[in-house]
């Protein structure tokens, strides 16, 4: 007897079911078991052999899916380190890892079926076989021809396309008959319908279009060659911004696409993928395939089948979810904005950092990798200065471009002296009206959403907070609502003040809404728009946004984070930073290195052509060394001093950290639990243990929260370090005091 190792979308690990006799399985083929009582889910088959369960009834594998394994080696080697490294289970990352309709599940047979995916089909016509001879199909024309010049021309058409042996057959849908004309022609005998899945071929040509290199990148791309050549797996691309680092991923695309071998290209946010897909889309056409969760689940699934029967010399560029995707001859994956904290999944498990998968799925797969980036991650370019990665530096800008002019302007020494208006200083908006008067572009970049983060009364001090979460609400003007940005909550704004009854609750503070509609007072014959989550709701509004300010019919673009990474407008002359405070003062050990790199990335975006572009950042701290370290472009000087702190503090890349929170409607249990967890792993770690605390927000969607930090140093075995933490969770979640609190882990927290 046969069994095999099924792994499920649950938070389990692997079940063992039993295989038919007549089975054919193979690893990585999906299936249907059932499990539970009366459901019936689809699973990955891991591993196959003959060794029968302790259970006393082993159920047996309903039967295969969709013909073809799912999930290749590769790709199960990595969902085996994803779930090892980020203290996870194997049906976590499938849950994760796979589109949503390739995983169907039902409480019966029908109901499992009816939520199968079907792979979209289309309707081919070709020729009868008896009309499979000139003569016949010659009198046929001519009777038709007489009684029904519809069908005459219909079949007229499917015999074009049918060739000289009459046996070709054209989709109905590049015919201009109706589908009753073609069923008369099929019910008379003339023709052949046929329903089959809608093809999708990918061309043969490997002759590209690529942009001319400068000396300096083809200087970069020399030297990333040599170092592949070497031996030498990951290469980190450091370039400054507008220096032109997508034409070496353009060329090094084009080299691995002609081997016959696919690429991945990870891009930190959906947003900045339309944009790339079209400009790459001219130069390998209909290679080009996107993947992120904006796309409809069909899209997503049918890209995920179609590449699994791929031969190669495909490239994708998506999201970290494009990860997953099965690539089978994979040969090259570019990371671009590597050092970007959208690459880290926070919820749900696992909670994986693209980055760092993309490097061991390169591993892995016998392919290169490249991290490119101007501001690079600490970790990143401590691997590269150690040796661990190559190293590719691009120190100028691509072509006539020069760097930005970056200014500080100090926003307590404008109050004082009466240069302040709304939120702008009298140095902003002197730059912003110079820059319409000439007809050039501004960004403005403000790094909240909303209109307020807050709205208060000014008599007796009460403040509008969310009832299932201990943060306040952010007040959204154009919807008139209070939204709460943790769970969602809603409500309108007051009239008077719930508290005193005397005023109204006034915003405080300000955000991207705000500064529209202030921009819009201030200038009211500029045309802005506003790009942030709340705005770009869609893949379509988000690009008509991006598309009208391309093209200059929009004048001054405010948004928040999305503007500052990847983009290349050239009509941009003018940057402004409206509150850098709220990015230096973050009670984070990454404060510095993430302030440094947004805003060395939101000043990138100005004068990437001939003039030279204008950056105002305003600031109440003006003396802040990150503040400094912008202003002369000195990314070495910020990371070595950053880098000191770090290894003074034991913090990371001189440490691994793992982020311990527990949760429970009952904050006296939480309490209790994190203490007893503490007092634990104390007994194992010792000093490595910091907390329990409580975080910032210590309230969410009516849980509670509490949180550990464990530190363990570089040089340990944090394999050996998952192993007794696992241990130990796994302890408190058997123990009955503790067993309804949730555990969330987080390894390399961001």
């Amino acid at each position: 007897m046969r069994y095999a190792d099924i792994v499920l979308p649950l938070a389990q690990p692997p079940y063992t079911f039993a295989v038919a006799e007549d089975a054919v399985l193979t690893e990585g083929e999906a299936v249907a078991v059932p499990f539970g009582k009366g459901r019936i889910y689809t699973g990955i088959v891991w591993r196959i052999h003959d060794r029968r369960p302790e259970a006393r009834t082993v159920k047996t594998v309903a039967g295969s899916l969709y013909g073809a394994p799912l999930v290749d080696a590769h790709r199960r080697a990595l969902w085996e380190w994803i779930a090892d490294y980020y203290m996870c289970t194997l049906g976590e990352v499938m849950r994760m890892a796979l589109p949503s309709l390739l995983k169907p599940s039902g409480r019966s047979e029908e109901e499992f079926a009816r939520e199968a995916f079907r792979p979209r089909t289309e309707c081919f016509a070709a020729l009868a076989p008896g009309l499979r001879d000139a003569s016949r199909l010659h009198e046929l024309f001519e009777r038709l021809a007489r009684r029904a010049p519809k069908q005459y021309a219909a079949l007229l058409a499917i015999a074009d396309a049918a060739g000289d042996s009459l046996c070709g057959e054209v989709p109905a849908r590049l015919l201009e008959a109706p589908r009753p004309v073609l069923r008369s022609l099929e019910s008379k005998g003339c023709i052949v319908l046929a329903e089959r899945p809608r093809a999708s071929g990918r061309p043969d040509d490997a002759r590209f279009l690529l942009p001319e290199p400068s000396p300096h990148q083809r200087q970069a791309l020399e030297s990333m060659r040599a170092q592949f050549a070497a031996g030498c797996g990951t290469v980190l691309l450091h370039g400054v911004t507008g220096s032109g680092k997508t034409e070496i991923y353009i060329h090094l695309i084009a080299e691995t696409l002609a081997a016959g071998r696919d690429v991945l290209m990870l891009v930190p946010e959906i947003a900045l993928t339309s944009q790339l897909v079209e400009r790459m889309e001219r130069i390998f056409g209909s290679r080009v395939t996107a993947y992120h969760s904006k796309l409809t689940a069909r899209r997503r699934t049918e890209a995920a089948l179609r590449l699994s029967g791929a031969a190669g010399g495909e490239l994708v560029i998506g999201a970290r979810s494009a990860l997953f995707l099965p690539l089978g001859n994979l040969g090259l994956i570019v990371v671009d904005e590597e050092h970007d904290a959208g690459y880290k999944q926070s919820d749900p498990a696992p909670r994986y950092h693209a980055r760092d998968c993309a490097v061991v799925l390169a591993r892995i797969c016998g392919a290169r990798a490249v991290l490119g980036s101007a501001t690079p991650s600490l970790e990143t370019w401590l691997n590269a200065v150690r040796g661990k990665y190559g190293r590719a530096v691009l120190d100028e800008r691509y072509g006539d471009a020069r760097p930005p002019h970056v200014a500080i302007s100090d926003t307590l020494r404008a109050v004082k002296r009466g240069e302040r208006r709304a939120h702008f200083n009298k140095q902003l908006l002197d730059a912003l009206g110079g820059v319409l008067e000439r007809g050039g572009q501004a960004m403005l970049f403000q790094n909240r959403r909303g209109f307020a983060p807050y709205v208060s009364c000014t008599e007796c001090g009460w403040t509008a907070r969310c009832p299932s979460c201990n943060v306040t609400l952010t007040y959204h003007k154009g919807r008139g609502e209070l939204v709460c940005h943790y769970c969602g909550h809603t409500e309108p704004v007051p009239a008077k003040c719930p508290s005193c009854r005397v005023t109204d609750a006034v915003p405080m503070g300000f955000g991207t809404e705000k500064i529209v509609e202030q921009v819009a007072s201030l200038f009211p014959e500029a045309r802005v728009a506003r790009l942030d989550r709340d705005s770009a709701t869609s893949e379509r509004a988000f690009s008509a946004t991006v598309a009208d300010f391309a093209e200059r019919r929009t004048d001054i673009l405010v948004g928040t984070q999305m503007i500052a990474k990847g983009f290349d407008f050239e009509g941009v002359s003018l940057v402004g930073v409206l509150n850098a405070d709220n990015l230096l003062h973050n009670p984070d050990f990454r404060a510095a290195e993430r302030a440094f790199q947004l805003l060395t990335q939101v000043a990138g975006r100005a004068g990437r052509r001939d003039d030279a572009g204008e950056v105002v950042i305003q600031t109440s701290d003006p003396s802040h060394r990150v503040l400094r370290q912008v202003l002369e472009g000195d990314y070495e000087a910020m990371a070595c001093a950053e880098l000191a702190e770090r290894e003074a503090f034991f913090y990371p890349p001189y440490a691994r950290l793992t982020a311990l929170t527990l949760r429970h409607r009952d904050p006296e249990l939480v309490r209790r639990a994190v203490g007893e967890l503490a007092r634990r792993l104390r007994e194992r770690f010792g000093r490595r243990v910091l907390g329990p605390i409580a975080p910032p927000v210590d309230r969410i969607r009516g849980e509670w929260l509490a949180c550990l930090l464990l530190k363990v140093e570089s040089g340990a075995s944090s394999a050996r370090a998952r192993e007794l933490l696992g241990a130990e969770l796994r302890r408190l979640a058997v123990d009955p005091a503790f067993k309804t609190v949730t555990v969330v882990c987080d390894v390399d927290p961001q």
